[in-house]
């Protein structure tokens, strides 16, 4: 009997030293990789030149395109694996990754997507979005839209998210205010024929770096959310160029006269004159493209469409 403690004692020791020993063995479980964000090098493509940097008032009208197939199961520009039916994106200069605001202007259909690939590398495409994006602002079939583009906020995705402030410790122990008088509270039926409203989607969760940019994850859900604007009527152009002297663009213009009728238009822009050279108002994306290689054979590089409204 007295032997029997002493044999408990040891066989506790012998199981804590396995036990220790299998945990000295076991591997770790691998940490699971956030993507890092990054504006990224200057890089080229079929000849041509791409300048990634920090465009926080993005804010461009132009085509987009869609990409499925082959590409599903790659890996993007961000490192993560391209899946089809996510909401994402390519841009080809917006640092990544970046949530973007889509609007087709043909429908009036609006989706927030994230940016993580590079792309599109077809002259007069401004955005490539995934099929899932496509489906959801109407063009899948199409092909093509004309979009606006706008920034909603690029940021790291492990710093996005708004870290919600600590209670003081006082208000936490303290009691809870007291109303005054009776409280009453009821709920009253809805009118005859009227529907229960669904709780909106929470756009996005953000906070403010000490710089001030604005880094926000909008959710999968809210991202997922199709709202639907008013439309308004579109025109399409070939824009060969922007000026702050008329008499270039005036060069320009004369130089184009042989691919098709350019003519100058003066805008203002934080005060400051323009003169753009532009080739339409062209009928639809085809007429647009043709006119567009046309403009780029001739030396002007930079030309791209523009859709305005």
């Amino acid at each position: 009997m007295l032997l029997v403690p002493l044999l408990l004692a040891a066989c506790a020791e012998s199981r804590l030293a396995i036990h220790a020993a299998k945990r000295l063995t076991e591997e770790p479980e691998p940490v699971k990789k956030r993507s890092a964000y990054k504006v990224g090098q200057p890089y080229q493509v079929a000849g041509v030149w791409y300048y990634p940097r920090v465009q926080p008032n993005y804010n461009e009208t132009g085509i987009a395109s869609w990409y499925g197939d082959p590409f599903h199961g790659r890996d993007t520009a961000l490192g993560e694996k391209y899946d089809m039916n996510e909401l994402t994106a390519a841009h080809q200069t917006l640092p990544l990754p970046s949530n973007v605001r889509v609007t087709n202007l043909e429908n009036g259909r609006q989706i927030v997507l994230r940016v993580n690939d590079r792309g599109p590398f077809v002259n007069g495409r401004i955005i490539d979005v995934s099929r899932r994006g496509a489906q959801l602002l109407g063009f899948h079939d199409k092909g093509t839209a004309r979009v606006r583009v706008e920034l909603e906020d690029g940021g790291p995705d492990d710093e996005g998210v708004a870290v919600a402030a600590k209670t003081p410790q006082l208000e936490v122990a303290g009691l809870p205010a007291q109303p005054k008088g009776e409280v009453v509270a009821t709920s009253l039926a809805p009118p005859p024929g009227a529907q229960e409203a669904r709780p909106r989607p929470v756009a996005a969760i953000g906070a403010r770096s000490s710089a001030g940019a604005s880094r926000a994850l909008v959710e999968p859900a809210a991202r997922d959310a199709v709202r639907t604007l008013p439309i308004a009527r579109t025109q399409l152009y070939v824009q060969a160029g922007a000026f702050t002297k008329p008499d270039n663009a005036g060069r320009l213009a004369a130089r184009l006269f042989a691919v098709a009728p350019a003519r100058v238009v003066n805008v203002r822009i934080d005060g400051q004159p323009y003169y753009r050279v532009r080739l339409g108002p062209l009928n639809d994306v085809a007429e647009a493209d043709e006119a567009l290689q046309k403009v780029i054979a001739n030396g002007i590089a930079d030309a791209h469409i523009v859709v305005e409204q």
